[in-house]
């Protein structure tokens, strides 16, 4: 069984992401990451990528995580507060933890796309 089964489908998976961007846009200092960015169709995007990471039948097809995230000045601290709201969102759906780390370990070598880099 995937992980996207595991956690209850895209039900679950779109209620997910619905409370993660709740928590992160609460957050001002990761808030500002998306200013003027178009919310639904980013949720969108978003529940459509981790459906394709976690082994659902949906297919990514949006901007690649460097060319999504390039220019926007993410920090390693900030890739590690959204990887902690998103393992809570995570949890209070009822996620066991064990695949909480195993989703957050999936996500975890991305930082290396989204963190900015010092040239």
């Amino acid at each position: 069984m995937s992980v996207y089964e595991r956690i209850g489908g895209q039900e679950a998976l779109i209620a997910v992401v619905d409370d993660f961007y709740e928590r992160v846009m609460a957050e001002p200092d990761l808030a500002r990451y998306f200013a003027g960015s178009p919310m639904n169709r980013l949720k969108g995007k978003q529940v459509e990528f981790f459906a394709a990471a976690l082994g659902g039948p949906d297919h990514y097809d949006g901007l690649s995580m460097k060319d999504a995230h390039r220019g926007r000045g993410i920090t390693q601290e900030d890739f590690g507060k959204v990887a902690k709201l998103l393992a809570d969102s995570l949890a209070d759906a009822g996620v066991p933890a064990g695949t909480v780390d195993e989703i957050i370990g999936a996500i975890a070598p991305l930082s290396q796309d989204i963190v900015a880099t010092s040239v």
